[in-house]
């Protein structure tokens, strides 16, 4: 199995961003233990992070026919972006939407998700753990 785990703008400021909301591990620690989590299950993981969005639009339609689910932190742009909504819809790939922060008890506009509706769930307020559940969501285990 091959998954894509995207992330989204601010998410490589990890450890550093508002450590209350967000944490204290940072991103390299992050990309380590889904690595770990990942190899321990037999999945080879591709992990990206960019702040610009055709760059993200772009890693979703390179998964066509090239992995077999998407695990997909849109930071800001999970509010805002029917581009990347619309690029999930094309490719057609479990895509699993995760957010580290509970997003339904923030502030209002972060209640909006456009991509939500292309995933097959989505996972919030879990922490970094959000990342490990999507792997498994996307391996049938959850």
């Amino acid at each position: 199995m091959r998954i894509r785990v995207i992330n989204g703008p601010n998410l490589n400021m990890l450890g550093i961003r508002e450590p209350d909301i967000y944490g204290r591990m940072t991103y390299d620690e992050l990309c380590g233990l889904i690595r770990a989590h990942a190899a321990s299950r037999s999945i080879e993981v591709d992990i990206r992070q960019s702040n610009h969005e055709g760059d993200l639009v772009d890693w979703i339609q390179q998964t066509y026919g090239r992995y077999d689910g998407i695990v997909i932190n849109p930071g800001a742009y999970t509010h805002t972006s029917v581009a990347l909504l619309d690029a999930v819809k094309a490719v057609g790939v479990p895509t699993v939407e995760v957010h580290i922060s509970d997003v339904s008890s923030r502030e209002e506009f972060r209640q909006i998700s456009y991509i939500r509706s292309a995933c097959v769930c989505t996972i919030a307020g879990r922490g970094v753990q959000g990342y490990l559940d999507a792997i498994d969501v996307l391996c049938g285990e959850v």
